[in-house]
């Protein structure tokens, strides 16, 4: 497979490479678009390089949080203030892959994939997260949910770049977890859930639950967040999560075996995010 290979120095210049090449991806880590072209199921003419471009790695945690498409895994989860105040989001980061696959691999770049088993979405959608997308010389925002569309579709088009993840910063007394379960350490998941919670002397003020792995993208189980409260243990919680994926039988595990698990993680992941509130107790 024979394709040029080219390094823009800034966003101007990549956008102007994408518009006067035909045929071209851009590529940060290369962790799973490199494995796509060595199998032959992309063939770009021009692979366009955002490595040298600075401002795509930074980290701003200010009064909401932008992270930079192209900051690696690595750096993500190693950030004090992704740990402190979006420990969600850090649980899954730190179970995506290998560390190899974690130092090249990119935020921007597991949501770009559009797997319906992106580690990272799930905890960015209780977040609420919304991403910054460049069209040329502007800017256009939209909410994680609007932006993965299906397995492998974003609603990135033609010449576009993921510029940032923003997330706002969680309420004073939010917990949250995430959880996933796969086949093997490394492997896909074969579900996953992140929750976040806010708790008032134990009664509700606020409950997100998303699921990965089970539906063609990952998303909020708002029928969940609905029932939910810990006075029955999550239970209804669980019950309208498992009646809201779409989950499919494929190698890794079966659909019915998808949803009874994803029931179970509901459980667990509004447990724990209940508990990391300070105003519920696992052992209650």
């Amino acid at each position: 497979m024979r394709y040029s290979y080219h390094r823009p120095a800034s966003l101007d210049e990549a956008s102007d490479m994408a518009a006067a090449l035909p045929n071209a991806r851009f590529i940060q880590g290369g962790t799973d678009l490199m494995v796509r072209i060595g199998q032959g199921r992309e063939r770009p003419g021009h692979l366009i390089s955002l490595r040298r471009i600075g401002e795509l790695t930074t980290i701003d945690a200010n009064r909401e949080i932008r992270i930079g498409a192209g900051a690696t895994l690595s750096d993500t989860l190693a950030h004090p203030d992704i740990r402190r105040r979006l420990p969600a989001l850090a649980q899954s980061l730190a179970a995506l892959g290998s560390r190899q696959v974690r130092n090249m691999g990119t935020i921007g770049g597991n949501l770009c994939n559009a797997s319906p088993a992106a580690d990272t979405a799930p905890p960015l959608l209780v977040y609420d997260a919304r991403v910054e997308i460049r069209n040329g010389r502007a800017i256009r925002c939209l909410p994680l949910a609007e932006f993965l569309l299906g397995p492998g579709k974003t609603a990135l088009q033609a010449g576009e770049i993921l510029v940032a993840i923003v997330v706002p910063d969680p309420p004073e007394g939010t917990g949250s977890a995430f959880i996933r379960r796969g086949r093997v350490t490394m492997d896909l998941a074969i579900a996953s859930v992140a929750a976040s919670v806010r708790l008032n002397g134990g009664a509700s003020i606020a409950i997100r639950v998303a699921a990965g792995a089970v539906a063609p993208t990952p998303r909020r189980l708002t029928a969940a967040e609905a029932v939910a409260t810990p006075t029955d243990d999550w239970s209804r919680a669980a019950i309208a999560a498992r009646e809201q994926i779409e989950p499919i039988t494929d190698l890794r595990a079966s659909a019915e075996y998808r949803r009874h698990l994803t029931g179970i993680l509901v459980r667990r992941a509004l447990t724990m995010a209940a508990a990391a509130s300070g105003q519920w107790s696992i052992d209650r």
